[in-house]
C-alpha cells in the first residue's frame, strides 16, 4: 500500500508524517480529533477551505472530501452563504439495556434535571388501557415531565402508571430521580423486560412549549411499555427526544440471528452446511 505525507495542522511542511492513510481520511481523523477535545467548539465556525488548504498542504478538493465525511457524522454542518460549523455533540442510550434516562446519562458524566409540568389521576384512555392491561375509564395516574440535559430541555415524557402506584409515586421526588430506580428501590416492584418502538413526528405545540424547537420541526418519538419481572405490565410512555440533541443506540449481531434462525430449522441448517 502507497504511504501518503500529510503536513499536521498548525505544522511545518519539514515537520509531515508519513501515513498509510489517503490524505483526505488523515485531514478528516485531525479534524475529528480537534472537535472531540473541545478546540473547536460546537457552534463554533470551522477555518474556510481556502484556509484549511494552506495549513494541510493540500488541494480543496481534498478538503471538501475530509469536511464533507464529518458533515455525514454529524459532527459538522453548513450554513448556505456562511460557512462550516461544529455540530453540538448529541447524547446517546444504548436500547439494549432498560435504563431510566437520567439513569444511563449520570453514568455518563450528564447533568440531568427534571421538570414536573403535571402529576395527576385521569381516565384510561383506550390505547392506555389496552397497554396497561386494564379497563377502559379505569383510573390511571398520569405524569408529565421534561427533561434537561446539562440545563436544556432535551425531552418530553409522559407517563401512565396504575392509580395504586401513582399514588406511591405522589410523594417521590420525580424532580430528581427516575421513575424506573423509584418502582424498584422505593416500591419494591422489580421491573423485568420493556417492549419499545420508534418512530419520528413533527412537533406540535405541547412539544415545543416544552423542547422549545420550532412547530413542525422533526422529532424522535418512543412508546416504551414496561413490565414487572413477573410480565405484568406497570408504566407505559411516549419519550418525545429533540432529534438534534439526543440518539439511541442498538448493536445488531448478525451471527447470533443466522444461529438463532438455523436452531428454529433443521433444513437451513443442513444446507448451510
Amino acid at each position: 500500500m502507497s504511504k501518503t505525507t500529510l503536513v499536521p495542522l498548525g505544522a511545518e511542511p519539514a515537520r509531515a508524517s508519513v501515513s498509510p492513510l489517503p490524505l483526505y481520511a488523515q485531514i478528516k481523523d485531525a479534524l475529528r480529533e480537534r472537535i472531540l477535545d473541545g478546540t473547536y467548539a460546537p457552534h463554533s465556525q470551522m477555518p474556510s477551505e481556502h484556509e484549511l488548504c494552506r495549513r494541510f498542504a493540500v488541494s480543496r478538493i481534498t478538503v471538501r472530501q475530509a469536511l464533507g465525511d464529518l458533515q455525514k457524522e454529524g459532527l459538522l454542518f453548513k450554513l448556505h452563504g456562511k460557512g462550516t460549523f461544529v455540530s453540538k455533540p448529541k447524547a446517546f442510550q444504548n436500547v439494549t439495556s432498560l435504563q431510566g434516562f437520567a439513569e444511563a446519562m449520570s453514568s455518563m458524566g450528564y447533568e440531568i434535571v427534571n421538570q414536573l409540568r403535571s402529576f395527576r389521576t385521569v381516565e384510561a384512555s383506550r390505547h392506555v388501557a389496552t397497554r396497561l392491561n386494564i379497563a377502559e375509564g379505569a383510573p390511571v395516574t398520569e405524569i408529565h415531565r421534561v427533561r434537561l440535559l446539562n440545563r436544556e430541555p432535551v425531552s418530553l415524557e409522559l407517563t401512565w402508571v396504575p392509580e395504586a402506584l401513582g399514588k406511591r409515586l405522589a410523594n417521590a421526588d420525580l424532580a430528581t430521580r427516575d421513575i424506573f430506580l423509584i418502582l424498584e428501590n422505593d416500591c419494591g416492584v422489580p421491573l423485568g423486560h420493556a417492549d419499545v418502538s420508534i418512530d419520528a413526528i413533527l412537533a406540535d405545540a405541547d412539544i415545543v412549549d416544552a423542547l422549545r424547537v420550532e412547530e413542525g420541526s422533526p422529532v424522535l418519538r418512543i412508546e416504551r411499555l414496561t413490565h414487572d419481572a413477573s410480565g405484568q405490565p406497570v408504566d407505559f410512555e411516549y419519550l418525545y427526544f429533540r432529534g438534534d440533541a439526543f440518539q439511541y443506540r442498538l448493536r445488531v449481531d448478525r451471527e447470533k440471528e443466522r444461529q438463532k434462525d438455523l436452531q428454529k430449522s433443521p433444513k437451513n441448517a443442513t444446507e448451510a452446511r
